[in-house]
């Protein structure tokens, strides 16, 4: 079934249509709303929220954008509100990643040093490298989203970049059969 015919029938209120679009796009609320938060437990209530929201303001969901477009950017403003919400309520602490001896081993070893990488960088040069570099959004598109000058996030973009190559330092990371080296060149 389309999301055009699912989203039609979930307007309705038909809970059959709500789980499968449920089913089709919990991955993907899911790992953008984890790239934000940085957090396991976070993304878990972030994303939940996200789909609260989705679901009470699917009425009113004109179809100008695809469904997926449109989800995705509930999912990004979700987490958003929790970032700005979390912020009011508590200090951030950062866990630094422990040093690594020599390259990581696998795929799912690369992408954890990764995370952790992105998990230590500030809230703000977090937010605009994951919108930017992961999400594909522009830096207009970003100032929009977090209220602040576009100027502003490519300046978050640079300086976050430069902690990642920091961070990484000259580190080799190997992943299927091709080496990367993070560097400051």
């Amino acid at each position: 079934m389309t999301d055009d015919e699912l989203v039609r029938r979930a307007k309705t209120g038909e809970e059959a249509a709500l789980h499968a679009l449920y089913r089709r796009y919990a991955p993907r609320v899911h790992a953008v709303v984890r790239r934000l938060a940085g957090d396991d437990a976070l993304a878990e209530d972030w994303a939940q929220e996200a789909w609260l929201r989705a679901f009470r303001a699917l009425p009113r969901f004109r179809g100008e954008a695809a469904f997926s477009t449109w989800l995705h950017r509930v999912a990004v403003n979700s987490a958003l509100q929790g970032l700005r919400s979390r912020a009011r309520h508590e200090v951030r602490e950062t866990v630094l990643p422990d040093d690594q001896a020599g390259p990581p081993e696998s795929p799912a070893t690369l992408r954890l040093t990764l995370e952790r990488a992105v998990a230590s960088l500030p809230e703000g040069m977090r937010q605009v490298l994951v919108l930017h570099d992961v999400e594909g959004f522009t830096h207009e598109e970003i100032g929009e989203m977090l209220g602040i000058a576009a100027g502003t996030s490519k300046s978050q973009l640079f300086k976050a970049r430069a902690k990642m190559r920091e961070s990484l330092g000259s580190r080799e990371m190997a992943t299927e059969g091709k080496a990367y080296v993070a560097s400051d060149a």
